[in-house]
């Protein structure tokens, strides 16, 4: 007869009983999963801040945090709410179903625990949490790809986290939905990332361009858009790169896209972008003051190149909280 499978993972198990835990425990370790068992809900909370967990098991009934205030605290923060989570229960009602699915719960299991059905669920989750690790692996080589074109420009130093802060704090400003919000933050870091493409004695020239030279340039943000495009989760991210160059009036690049054509999105942050080129150090000038970049950009506005709606509503954000301030940058 075969060996039985070997599963790999980390589950939390978080009972106030003793024999639930033991059995849990038990069923769970003979599959290969490691397991760590707590007492209450504060514990539980801790391991997942503390330790690496690819799932948790809760007692919705548990002496002070209950297994909903638990799974409510983990879906609530970005660094843990991928973490998939399943309640067990012996209350039937529906009403308390609906508050465990509202908390973010990913599944429920009624006590008795049947073994099948826990090992099923348990088994399915963290396939999904794995293929969850897989793509946030894959984002993660994507920004050190980002990150490695910033940092052959001593010029450049923080440019790209800077674009995303102030992005996300315009789409804040808008009421922007989340999905966007998030597209933004991406899209600071990534924006550029069609720039692997380009020469190194492009790149890095501190002197003007050839049109030869702008023609390879200009063409980094469709490469950039094919590096990121068979990511699924930077759907929104993708026409960023694409159109954070276009102008207002058609003359910009690669489509010429006039007006509304050019996403929302990319005109925030190609707002951001501009602000940031002036007011920080470039080899042929020093960086300018916020008063002057300001001054530029409306004289811009006037000639058509950007949304002059938008650049009301980043001034406003630029006043209103503490800038990220690279050396070298004009106060």
């Amino acid at each position: 007869m075969p060996a039985p499978e070997r599963h790999e993972g980390t589950i939390l198990v978080a009972d106030d009983n003793e024999l639930n835990r033991e059995l849990l425990s038990s069923l769970l370790g003979q599959e290969g999963y490691l397991v760590v068992c707590v007492t209450d809900g504060e514990q539980a909370l801790q391991q997942v801040r503390n330790d690496s967990i690819d799932l948790a098991l809760l007692d919705v009934l548990m002496p002070g945090k209950t297994g909903f205030d638990v799974c409510l605290a983990i879906k609530s923060k970005p660094e843990t709410r991928l973490i998939p989570v399943v309640l067990l229960t012996s209350l039937t009602g529906d009403n308390d179903r609906i508050r465990g699915a509202m908390c973010g719960a990913d599944d429920f299991l009624s006590k008795p625990v049947n073994k099948h059905e826990l090992l099923a669920r348990v088994h399915s989750l963290l396939r999904l949490k794995q293929f969850t690790d897989e793509l946030d692996n894959a984002e993660a080589v994507l920004f050190s790809l980002a990150l490695s074109i910033e940092a052959k420009d001593p010029y450049t130093e923080g440019h790209c986290d800077r674009l995303s802060k102030y992005s996300v704090a315009v789409a804040d400003k808008l009421g922007l939905s989340e999905d966007l919000r998030v597209a933004l933050r991406r899209g600071g870091l990534v924006h550029d990332i069609g720039k692997l493409a380009v020469p190194e004695h492009i790149l890095l020239k501190p002197g003007p361009l050839t049109p030869e030279e702008r023609k390879i340039m200009e063409q980094h943000t469709i490469a950039g858009e094919r590096i990121c495009a068979p990511l699924r989760s930077f759907r929104h991210v993708l026409p960023i790169i694409r159109h954070h160059h276009e102008k207002q009036d058609g003359t910009g690049y690669p489509d010429g896209l006039k007006g509304e054509q050019v996403p929302l999105t990319a005109r925030i942050l190609q707002i951001t972008d501009i602000y940031d080129a002036l007011t920080t150090d470039r080899p042929y000038r020093r960086a300018l003051s916020i008063e002057k970049a300001f001054a530029i950009m409306r004289e811009e506005v006037k000639r058509g190149w950007w949304d002059g709606s938008l650049l009301h509503e980043f001034e406003a954000v630029v006043h209103t909280q503490e800038p990220v301030l690279p050396a070298g940058r004009a106060r």
